[in-house]
């Protein structure tokens, strides 16, 4: 139970706090080194290629549906003259969203 607390706080907070900065790459480092490696690698033994992956991967997910990611969700809009600037949001949270509930899952079934 415990370990499914842990891959749920590294999965869900990379996914929050990507969605906050607009960038994975910026939230990864963080929530690594404050759950990821003293948690679930130190404490309940993970395998680290498979929580810092997937934890990657669920960052990723957070990209999907932030407007801050400007680069991938606003200005494709801007250029294809949407007409709803968050359209491109709208259509990719039916994708982010059960991708980080695939995540949770995986980084629990491969991990441990």
């Amino acid at each position: 139970m415990l370990v499914l607390i842990g891959v749920l706080l590294v999965s869900v907070g990379m996914f929050l706090f990507t969605a906050l900065m607009g960038n994975a790459f910026a939230a990864f480092p963080i929530m690594t080194a404050a759950i990821g490696w003293p948690v679930l690698v130190q404490i309940f033994d993970g395998n680290p290629a498979a929580v810092f992956a997937i934890g990657m991967l669920s960052g990723f997910c957070g990209t999907l549906i932030t407007p801050m990611a400007a680069n991938f969700n606003l200005v494709p809009s801007a250029l294809l003259e949407m007409k709803d600037k968050y359209g491109v949001i709208k259509a990719q949270v039916g994708t982010g969203v059960p991708m980080l509930g695939v995540n949770v899952a995986l980084m629990y079934f491969l991990a441990f």
